[in-house]
């Protein structure tokens, strides 16, 4: 089995752990996903499962950008009790990580939208990786999200998925920016490795832990804040500071 859905199944067992034990307060507060209640967040990781296993029971969104059709997603959910969200998740993971591993096996490329990117089918289980990583660990839990408490550990099982996966959506889903600025990410501690954005020689460097690169990558923090150093020329990292992954 392929190391990204071992992960995948890891983090789903975490979730269900976490959601059996909330309270009504709980499904309602605000996540650390502007807009989005700790409800909204399982509700869109079921409606990434849905997209492998059934997209019809997800609302036509073709032509939009990602975000604003995964917010559609979530909105046609917002219907639905918590129980019946949880529930929802719980069944479709199942048979959707069935689905991921045979895609995965294909190893086919799959344009999934002009923002987005296209990729190797081999590839997307590594985005639910990232999906479940960052919703759990930055949306849910303090001091983003509602809940206290010590979140899922960030192993090198779960770290080196989402790391694939930041490193293969980076370019594409920021063609941009790659255009102006050569930079190179170092990453330290869990899943150090090093990521080259942009062509040509690198003239910025930023070095951060995978857990802060998550954060400040997917537009949750500053990576200052988050205790990340960035060296080099100025120009590079003002760009730098507008790269994003979702």
């Amino acid at each position: 089995m392929l190391p990204a859905i071992t992960a995948v199944e890891a983090d789903r067992a975490a979730l269900l752990d976490i959601c059996r034990g909330l309270t009504d307060d709980q499904w309602r507060a605000p996540s650390g996903c502007e807009g989005w209640s700790v409800q909204d967040v399982v509700a869109h990781l079921a409606n990434l499962f849905w997209a492998v296993v059934d997209p019809g029971m997800l609302p036509d969104t073709a032509g939009q950008p990602v975000e604003r059709a995964m917010d559609a997603g979530v909105a046609a959910r917002r219907g639905l009790s918590p129980a019946a969200v949880l529930a929802e998740y719980e069944q479709v993971s199942v048979t959707g990580m069935t689905k991921l591993a045979e895609l995965a096996e294909l190893d086919v490329e799959v344009p999934l939208g002009e923002d987005f990117g296209t990729y190797s089918t081999r590839v997307l289980p590594c985005a639910y990786v990232f999906d479940h990583y960052t919703h759990i660990r930055a949306d849910l839990f303090t001091p983003r999200g509602p809940l206290a408490g010590t979140p899922p550990p960030s192993d090198e099982l779960q770290v080196a998925p989402t790391l694939d996966w930041i490193e293969a959506a980076l370019p594409q889903q920021n063609r941009n920016a790659a255009g102006q600025c050569t930079v190179e990410i170092q990453v330290t501690g869990t899943g150090a490795r090093q990521i080259k954005f942009g062509t040509g020689q690198s003239s910025a460097t930023i070095c951060s832990d995978a857990p802060a690169l998550v954060r400040w990558i997917t537009g949750r923090g500053d990576w200052t804040a988050l205790g990340a150093g960035a060296t080099g020329d100025e120009q590079a990292l003002a760009v730098a500071r507008t790269l994003k992954v979702f």
